[in-house]
């Protein structure tokens, strides 16, 4: 699994908002500038974070973009999950993926079936306010 740049950088929008939102609406070119980020680039992302209900947006003067929940309520998970094809390590565990003829046979599947769930659940166990709030060593995580 290799998340990709809008995964990452949708990650630091959401964060920079989480981190901002007592200002209110924030303008998307502050984003950009704090993140240094392009404008042109972070649009699509915005776009695609107001679409799902992530980010509320509001026009014109005082307008920007906000968080329409708490940080405690965005997973890791759920962020990457909109910007990313898929967080599946294999194809055949895809949402969509038509059933492999071998799986009946397949001495790996449950070994990938294993990785996705601790990817979800590792994913799932971290919020925005906890990156917020990094303090200490990731690496520390126990499965």
């Amino acid at each position: 699994m290799l998340i990709s740049t809008k995964g990452r950088y949708s990650l630091r929008v959401m964060i920079d908002l989480a981190e901002h939102q007592a200002e209110g609406y924030i303008p998307l070119k502050t984003v950009a500038e704090r993140q240094e980020i392009s404008e042109k680039y972070l649009e699509s992302i915005i776009k695609l974070l107001v679409k799902k209900r992530f980010l509320a947006g509001l026009r014109g003067k005082g307008g920007g973009y906000r968080l329409t929940r708490t940080p405690e309520q965005y997973t890791v998970y759920s962020i990457l999950e909109l910007t990313e094809e898929s967080l599946s390590p294999v194809s055949c565990l895809e949402d969509g993926a038509a059933p492999c003829p071998r799986m009946a046979e397949c001495r790996t599947l449950p070994l990938w079936q294993g990785l996705d769930q601790v990817i979800r659940d590792y994913l799932e166990g971290i919020t925005l306010a906890d990156l917020m709030h990094r303090e200490g060593d990731w690496s520390e995580y126990v499965i």
